[in-house]
């Protein structure tokens, strides 16, 4: 589609505009009373009769204008939209709106979520982390008045589960604290995932035949994390505000796009997607091929260590969203919980 000419830039750009504006059909008498294009009227319909032939234009009924189809607005948001930089001030405003705090994550990424949809006025989408990605800040085992194992695991991004442990491990409080020097220095400081594949690594070598303090620690290291949940939670703020911008959606179409924010597994494979790429996503209507979106388009991010992204934060609204917007503001606030992560 590079090889459009300026004058099909020109046309495409004008309806995909007027599109976001309105999130209605465009006329070719708009377009030329609008927009500055120095055409007929015409000449625009004959223009946008060759740019619905290539596939980037629609015309939802026989006498109406034309609407941009998901190719369409890829094509624009690819190749045409100029996204603004938030500037100093700006920024500086938006990150006193957030005040994000460094203790509980899920009450910072809801914190996000909540102002991020009241600054972009559509429904925002977060994906928590996944354990696995994550890294093991602490691991700790405190034997309960009943004498059963506890498992305290707590991980760099400030998650923390609590597994109880099969009952044969009986060590005492010195052995306890040989068992915690050694998980910290052996197994600290790395993923989940790394950690789990050093235990099985660690437990089929010679040497933990022969030490069974350490052999011990491992098979405690590795009940605990074998219980560790690793599932993405979703947490969706401002879905009412779909209903509000999203008015010429059709009720059904709504209906299932509420199933699918409610079920979640499809949101979070989606999201598990824009955690594999570099920058920021935006994923458009139909061409996500998954039915309850194909109205809709989210603007996706990750967040976390940049070698290492932890989750997904996006904006979720109609096809006609305001790009441009929802881009920086998507952009700063992943910036900013990125910025919390590595503060804790």
């Amino acid at each position: 589609m590079s090889d459009l000419n300026q004058r099909a830039r020109k046309v495409l750009a004008a309806v995909v505009q007027e599109y976001l504006a309105t999130g209605e059909a465009v006329g070719s008498r708009t377009i030329t009373r609008r927009h500055g294009v120095d055409i007929s009227p015409a000449t625009v319909r004959n223009v946008m009769s060759d740019l619905e032939e290539a596939g980037l234009l629609a015309q939802p009924h026989t006498s109406a204008g034309r609407v941009p189809t998901a190719q369409g607005l890829r094509f624009f948001v690819d190749s045409m939209l100029k996204v603004r930089a938030l500037g100093p001030k700006e920024r500086e405003e938006l990150r006193a709106r957030y005040s994000l705090s460094t203790g509980e994550l899920d009450t910072a990424l809801r914190d996000a979520g909540k102002v991020l949809s009241e600054l972009s006025q559509y429904a925002v989408i977060v994906s928590t982390p996944r354990v696995d990605v994550d890294v093991l800040e602490h691991l700790e085992f405190v034997r309960l008045p009943s004498g059963a194992m506890l498992a305290v695991l707590v991980t760099k991004s400030g998650q923390v589960q609590n597994r109880l442990l099969d009952p044969r491990f009986a060590v005492s409080p010195e052995e306890l604290e040989r068992i915690h020097r050694f998980v910290k220095a052996r197994l600290g400081g790395r993923t989940l995932a790394e950690v789990r594949a050093t235990i099985a690594s660690e437990l089929s070598s010679e040497r933990a035949a022969y030490d069974q303090l350490e052999k011990r620690a491992l098979e405690m290291s590795r009940q605990a994390l074998a219980q560790a949940k690793d599932e993405a939670n979703v947490i969706v703020e401002g879905q009412a505000r779909l209903i509000e911008q999203a008015a010429g959606v059709d009720v059904e179409k709504m209906k299932a796009l509420f199933r699918a924010l409610e079920e979640k597994q499809t949101i979070v494979e989606l999201l598990e997607n824009t955690e594999q790429a570099d920058g920021l996503k935006v994923f458009i209507g139909s061409e996500m091929k998954i039915g309850e979106l194909s109205d809709f388009s989210i603007v996706a991010a990750s967040y976390g260590p940049e070698e290492r992204p932890l989750g997904t934060l996006g904006v979720i609204g109609p096809n006609w969203m305001n790009y441009s917007k929802v881009i920086s503001l998507v952009d700063f606030t992943a910036e900013l919980v990125s910025d919390v992560i590595a503060r804790r």
